[in-house]
């Protein structure tokens, strides 16, 4: 039986709470430190490691919150989301995104059909269309292949989908996998719109509308946009348009698109990269092979992820030192750091995710909670950060726990020697050096070139950025973000907080206003 309680009414809580604080100085120092990196390591798919030996954790506060996260009830809150129960209590509705890479448990049925069979249709549906795109079967008005794609889309339609594009962009060229360049619009700015369609020859694109609803108002003004670029160029826009929506919005038959595919209310925007969402866009750029090689990465992870023990599940444990943290610790920010060019938009996606999902200050039966919840994100590729915010992570008044990521091999897999070494040994000798700096800093007499240290951070640890590892990686935080909301008994699967901007911005634009919100529209120009 599943008991969903605030974190701060468990008894494991007010234990963990007691347990003696770890000072990382004194535990990162000499061979101590040494024997903790070989040793505070947790193995992830394809190939991945979840190091955690620069984090404020020993064997003590390890008991404890693995007490904690089975208390919680963790694994059991997962196992009832893969098998359809309805765990996203805001809006009433299962929680499926896992079943879009695979089942992991009972066969889920709703509106009538099994989810896995939908799921696999419209992949099958997406493989389909675009084999015929890369074969010439589909083509424009004028019987020639289509080079582009692009994607149009705002949030979970945009930022899942662009990171995973862009981490494996530089990939699929050295495999020669790049079927289509892929470009992006998500900003109703239409200097967004503008700068895409002057980067692209219009009448050898492919243009993808995303919104489930069909209604979203900068996408549908975006589409708009796109169509008179289209008319202008003297070309038939609805051979150049296709749709990932909802089976029940106004796209889903319509003739101005060459095709549909579809999604269900069943799967979150920000969770959404796996599904068609994801899936059209992808297959269309580097073929149906290379996605379904992300969902299998995805479902590796996914796999792991229903371990019952903390320690055998690394998303859990990175979720519950994540937990500790933040309500024990204090600690209200978390960076996330990829050691990867590739990764470049990863924290981007990372972000909508995790404040998306857990920022929330009432629990899953509306009741405020008297704890923090989810922390702010922020991030960027190594080593360009260090030479941005790293000076207030080391030196600022907040401590920021860190998220490493970093890989042994880079992805083109040729590299130049200078001073000694590759570029690739020096990116790897910069997150190495980052770590022990962050967590034993460095003692100096003048005190602006003091580094007091005790600054936590992980490293998840891979071979190289490839589709399979990427999928690994999303899913990894996916989950992650799943446990640590499940601690808080929050909601993490609505997102109710977006919505009365956009509330406000349709009464602007209906000049329904009065009071600040009628003189901010005047001082804009609305």
């Amino acid at each position: 039986m599943i008991s969903w309680n605030n974190l701060d009414t468990l008894a494991s809580y007010q234990e963990l709470e007691k347990v003696e604080r770890v000072n990382i100085i004194e535990a990162m120092a000499g061979e101590n430190g040494a024997e903790r990196v070989r040793n505070y390591s947790v193995p992830m798919a394809e190939g991945f490691a979840y190091n955690y030996a620069a984090k404020s954790v020993d064997a003590k506060v390890l008991a404890a919150l693995g007490n904690l996260a089975e208390e919680a009830q963790l694994a059991e809150k997962f196992e009832a989301v893969y098998n359809g129960e309805v765990v996203n209590t805001g809006e009433k509705r299962l929680v499926l995104h896992h079943m879009t890479r695979g089942q992991l448990g009972n066969a889920v049925t709703a509106d009538g059909v099994d989810k896995r069979a939908f799921y696999t249709e419209q992949q099958a549906k997406i493989a389909d269309f675009a084999n015929k795109v890369h074969a010439g079967e589909i083509t424009n008005a004028a019987g020639e292949k289509f080079t582009t794609v692009v994607q149009i889309g705002i949030g979970g339609s945009d930022l899942g989908p662009r990171a995973i594009y862009l981490a494996l962009e530089n990939w699929a060229k050295k495999n020669n996998t790049l079927k289509l360049e892929a470009k992006f619009i998500s900003n109703v700015d239409p200097d967004d719109a503008a700068a895409v369609l002057n980067s692209i020859d219009v009448a050898h694109s492919l243009f993808i509308i995303v919104s489930k609803s069909g209604t979203t108002l900068e996408t549908l003004t975006n589409e708009s946009f796109v169509k008179d670029a289209l008319k202008n160029a003297g070309l038939d826009a609805s051979k150049h348009m296709t749709a990932v929506t909802s089976e029940t919005s106004p796209l889903a038959q319509s003739d101005d698109y060459l095709a549909a595919f579809f999604m269900d209310d069943y799967i979150g925007g920000r969770y959404s990269s796996t599904s068609a969402v994801g899936g059209a866009v992808l297959s269309l750029a580097f073929g149906p092979e290379v996605f379904a090689q992300i969902l299998d990465g995805a479902a590796a992870e996914d796999k792991l992820a229903t371990k019952k023990n903390m320690m055998e599940n690394p998303a859990m444990l990175d979720a519950m030192i994540g937990v500790y943290e933040r309500n024990v610790l204090g600690y209200p920010s978390t960076a996330v750091l990829p050691y990867s060019q590739a990764l470049s938009r990863f924290p981007a996606h990372l972000q909508q995710l995790d404040m998306e999902s857990n920022g929330k200050s009432v629990n899953r039966f509306g009741e405020p909670v008297s704890y923090p919840t989810g922390p702010s994100i922020f991030g960027e590729p190594g080593t360009n950060g260090q030479h941005s915010f790293y000076q207030l992570l080391h030196q600022g008044t907040d401590i920021v726990p860190l998220q490493f990521v970093g890989f042994k091999n880079s992805q083109i897999g040729t590299d130049v020697v200078i001073q000694g070494s590759t570029s690739q040994q020096k990116l790897c000798a910069n997150v190495a050096a980052q770590i022990v700096a962050f967590a034993c800093g460095k003692a100096d007499e003048n005190r602006n070139k003091n580094f007091e240290g005790g600054r936590p951070s992980s490293i998840i640890i891979g071979e190289d950025v490839n589709p399979r590892s990427l999928g690994a990686l999303l899913a990894h935080f996916e989950n992650k973000v799943m446990f640590q909301g499940f601690v808080w008994n929050v909601n993490s699967f609505d997102q109710e907080g977006v919505q009365l901007g956009k509330l406000l911005a349709k009464r602007v634009l209906a000049h329904e206003t009065d009071g600040a919100l009628a003189v901010f529209s005047e001082l804009l120009n609305i």
